[in-house]
């Protein structure tokens, strides 16, 4: 019988309640599938990555931008589609962390895991750092002399950091609901600039996005950074726990998300290429293009409301990348691969606290020290990003390995599940090594050699932890949901003293 088969068979059991899930303690069944939606699409930040990503892809693979962001859908897709393979049969709090362990054992689910953690805590910072970079090149339009300013920048990180707590620590339906209004409302400012570019250039020269003569190296470098304007597309699948039929609502918010958003990025990246060429400039060296198109074609006033509606796309994605960093945070506490004060929650509001509030002091801290240290902005947010970039590719890699394993231990492994999930491992490892090498010989080595450093000295600790007591590494099977009593009996409401919310499976 395996772990999961066992688990659900046998639930742990204690006194007075029947049954329970071993992560009780977080607010179960208690958000819908807007929220789990919103949780997706406020983790990938489509504004703020539309009017960003494209510039960064076009700097290494020049004209093939727009293909690289095609080939990051293509990837992102076959990834999504791997990841429900876990979604449909597993709830918990863990995501990539707790696919992994039940696929190929707890060393690869450590591995993963550090690496999910750099991922969802780097792009955080990302946004928190493109926050204030976004608001300082506002006023700068205003007044000329208080723009460039660090200062300013380390105040809206600060700013931004405390707010990140206090609305996760609130509950997840403020933070899922809050993120998805301002996503809406930032989102619909681009589609407007777009429309207005597209007017103004009528006809499309299509020739400024034509794939042209490009090698592999450029182009996978192109796709790996592409990938990172989708990365956070299943941070869903934090919320098994907390959401109303996870097993349906999950996969779809999963799916949606990278269809969407890979739409609302292609025609984005389009249209800043079009500009340019038409404009008679290179995207690549532009240091905000979505501002430059708006102040050449007429439409600076669209460039005004954007930088807001960019800096707070940012702020929504560092508050969904967060509560997906402190669930599984919270998961690898319960577990004690981390210090088990961060498997605690709080017993008034049901959220992570203690990993809420260690993962926001990090993650406000560390930006400050490289701001605070010098360096530029710019040169932050793209070193942030290889190491979000790098952290995320690994353990998608990692994961569809692990699903046609998992999947024969069940029993329910197919033949075509299996060959799109190690096709697409392959294709992501390839990338990522292809980006490791471009990136160690880079500016941005430090990334590179953070990211390697993290994941090795995790690994480390947890072997050398567990090598006299080698039964602790199978405790990384253990923390997902199994359903409890409340919820085969459909109660309405939570049951006294449990925080259990009902959902009939």
């Amino acid at each position: 019988m395996s772990a999961l088969d066992r688990a659900i068979a046998d639930p742990p059991r204690v006194p007075g309640i029947g049954t329970r899930s071993p992560v009780d303690g977080l607010s179960r069944r208690s958000v819908g599938p807007l929220d789990v939606l919103a949780q997706s699409v406020s983790a990938v930040a489509p504004s703020a990555a539309a009017t960003t990503i494209p510039v960064l892809v076009a700097t290494v693979a020049g004209q093939g931008a727009t293909w690289s962001l095609l080939a990051a859908m293509a990837l992102s897709f076959l990834v999504g589609r791997t990841v429900n393979q876990f979604v449909r049969r597993v709830a918990g709090t863990g995501s990539l962390y707790t696919y992994v362990s039940l696929g190929l054992g707890p060393v690869a689910g450590v591995v993963a895991g550090t690496a999910l953690l750099l991922g969802y805590g780097f792009i955080a910072m990302f946004s928190l750092t493109g926050s204030g970079y976004y608001l300082d090149y506002l006023l700068s339009r205003f007044l000329p002399a208080a723009g460039g300013d660090a200062l300013l920048t380390i105040v809206v990180v600060v700013a931004m950091g405390a707010a990140v707590f206090a609305v996760i620590a609130l509950g997840v339906r403020l933070s899922t609901r809050l993120t998805l209004l301002v996503e809406s409302l930032s989102v619909a400012v681009i589609v407007v600039l777009i429309v207005a570019l597209v007017a103004r250039l009528h006809p499309v020269d299509l020739s400024a996005v034509a794939l042209g003569p490009t090698s592999p190296a450029p182009f996978a470098v192109g796709t790996a950074l592409a990938v990172t304007a989708f990365v956070g597309f299943e941070s869903a699948s934090v919320l098994g726990v907390e959401a109303r039929r996870p097993f349906q609502a999950i996969p779809r918010a999963i799916s949606w998300t990278v269809l969407v958003a890979g739409a609302l990025y292609l025609v984005s990246a389009a249209a800043q290429q079009a500009g340019f060429a038409a404009m008679g400039a290179d995207l690549a060296t532009s240091a905000s293009p979505v501002n430059e198109l708006a102040t050449d074609f007429g439409l600076q006033w669209i460039g005004w409301v954007l930088d807001l509606g960019i800096a707070a796309s940012f702020a929504a994605c560092a508050i969904a990348s967060t509560t997906a960093l402190v669930r599984v945070l919270f998961a690898m506490g319960r577990e004690g691969v981390l210090p088990r004060a961060l498997g605690r929650a709080s017993p008034r509001f049901r959220t992570p606290f203690v990993a809420g509030a260690v993962a926001c002091a990090v993650l406000t801290v560390l930006p400050v020290l490289g701001l605070a240290s010098g360096i530029p902005t710019w040169t932050l947010m793209e070193t942030e990003l290889v190491v979000a970039a790098l952290g995320y590719i690994a353990a998608y890699a990692l994961t569809c390995f692990a699903a046609p394993v998992f999947l024969r231990r069940i029993g329910e492994v197919t033949a075509g599940v299996a060959i799109v999930a190690v096709s697409t491992g392959v294709l992501l490892t390839a990338v990522l090594l292809t980006y490791l090498g471009v990136e160690a010989a880079s500016p941005r080595w430090p990334a590179v050699a953070l990211t390697v450093g993290a994941v090795g000295a995790v690994v480390v600790t947890f072997l050398v932890a567990t090598r006299r007591r080698p039964w602790r590494r199978g405790r990384s099977r253990a923390v997902y949901d199994v359903p409890v009593e409340a919820d085969l009996l459909g109660a309405s409401r939570p049951s006294a003293g449990t925080g259990h919310e009902a959902e009939v499976r």
